[in-house]
């Protein structure tokens, strides 16, 4: 199934019969994907790099020391149940429920001195995923859309996807902002470890044949012809163009290819693990190969108020542990990664203090962030925290320096000023680059 979801407007104007036409107008038809193509067309390929990024989502705030930055010396509520294991990098430690990952360590760089300075779900989600803070007078771009409008698409695959709804737009996070619907991303909330697995829009559901699809098609194009001969403009007249686009997305091979997974041998399959988080990071590289420019997985099930320690050791660090280490080594197997950006992250941290229900709460102090591959060092491990994990005592980063960490490695020149709806010039960037990882 597939979902172009629509995001808000920024300002308390109703749409115009024109937006309406470009964001939505041809979705009531059925066929919404000519407004987002359309749009897309627009967006020149800039010069540069080409860098194509997999972003890991994990929603509710990964535990840092249950994960990356454990403190086995800490004070009794403090250190949680699980022992620190050696890494590949020397005096390094992770949590033992990571081995995997702390076998790969020398194949990514992990930040362990982010200060996320939010700890509201919502908020955190906008500030982490665009890397500027969040105001309710502003939602920010998040990275996928800021790539999308500045490279557009390589092909009939949208430049921008979403695997998975465990993200909250509330506040504006990982949605478009000002740079408008079409930079959207394609949300894909199918759970691509179901065997019932489809794309709607992509894969035509039961009972609905090509054909059809075909005729839906001829039905738009009288209507667009009415409308051309009723009101004459651009936007109309060629959009003839983009209904033929929407119908060879939805027609071509290489795009339900590109989400087949049974196409890939169950020996990989195995290895990216027979979960929701194994697959979608599977399907990530796969979109990747398709054309998709960015590519963010979601992961639900962080928020650890309560039996912290159960659900990580059970559910959440399991899944983690087989489909990220997988995802590095078949990247690189496949010579993508050093043209692919994988950067792993959350809302924020978790308190030090372990709670009355055995689990710990929000932390806007400290954060992880994982990097490998487009171009950054690998087995680096940047700043350090204090001796309960709750503040960053080294080389202390911020989610803007994040941010242009990313847009640095993925081509984006960092000096760019966007236009917002009322005409307001929007620098894109305020934060440097994490010298240590690039």
């Amino acid at each position: 199934m597939l979902h172009f979801p629509i995001g808000k407007s920024s300002d308390c104007q109703a749409l115009s019969r024109r937006q309406l036409l470009q964001v939505g107008g041809v979705g009531a038809f059925g066929l919404s994907l000519a407004g987002v193509l359309r749009s897309q067309a627009t967006a020149a390929e800039k010069p540069g790099k080409d860098v194509n990024c997999i972003l890991l989502w994990m929603s509710g705030g990964p535990s840092h020391h249950d994960t990356f930055d454990p403190k086995p010396e800490a004070r009794d509520g403090v250190r949680g149940d699980f022992k620190p294991i050696a890494t590949a990098v020397p005096g390094v430690h992770f949590s033992e429920h990571v081995p995997r990952l702390a076998g790969a360590l020398k194949q990514f760089s992990l930040l362990r001195s982010l200060n996320p300075r939010q700890g509201a779900h919502s908020a955190a989600d906008a500030n982490m995923l665009s890397g500027h803070a969040f105001t309710p007078v502003m939602s920010y771009p998040c990275y996928g859309s800021v790539i999308a409008q500045q490279k557009g698409g390589r092909n009939a695959m949208p430049p921008f996807l979403q695997l998975g709804t465990n993200l909250s737009t509330l506040a504006g996070g990982g949605t478009a902002a000002f740079l408008g619907n079409a930079n959207n991303p394609y949300v894909v909330p199918s759970d691509p470890n179901s065997a019932t697995f489809s794309v709607r829009d992509l894969t035509p559901p039961n009972g609905v044949s090509f054909e059809r699809v075909g005729r839906r098609l001829e039905m738009l194009q009288s209507l667009d012809r009415w409308q051309e001969h009723m009101e004459r403009s651009d936007l109309i007249t060629s959009m003839d163009t983009f209904y033929k686009k929407s119908h060879e997305l939805l027609t071509a091979p290489e795009t339900k290819r590109a989400f087949d997974l049974g196409l890939e041998s169950d020996q990989l399959r195995d290895a990216y693990g027979r979960t929701t988080l194994g697959q979608s990071c599977l399907l990530a590289r796969r979109l990747i190969e398709a054309g998709v420019r960015f590519v963010t997985v979601t992961d639900g099930g962080w928020d650890t108020h309560a039996d912290n320690f159960n659900l990580l050791k059970n559910k959440r660090l399991p899944p983690l542990d087989m489909a990220l280490p997988t995802l590095l080594e078949d990247l690189r197997d496949r010579g993508l990664l050093e043209s692919t950006l994988v950067v792993w992250m959350g809302d924020f941290g978790r308190t030090p203090l372990i709670n009355s229900g055995a689990g710990r709460d929000h932390w806007d102090s400290v954060g992880n962030v994982i990097f490998a591959g487009g171009g950054t060092k690998a087995g680096v491990v940047v700043g350090a925290t204090d001796a309960e994990g709750g503040t960053c005592v080294r080389d202390q980063y911020f989610t803007q320096d994040v941010g242009a960490t990313l847009y640095q490695q993925l081509g984006i020149a960092l000096d760019v000023v966007f236009t917002s709806t009322d005409g307001r010039p929007i620098p894109s960037w305020v934060g440097k680059p994490i010298a240590e990882v690039v």
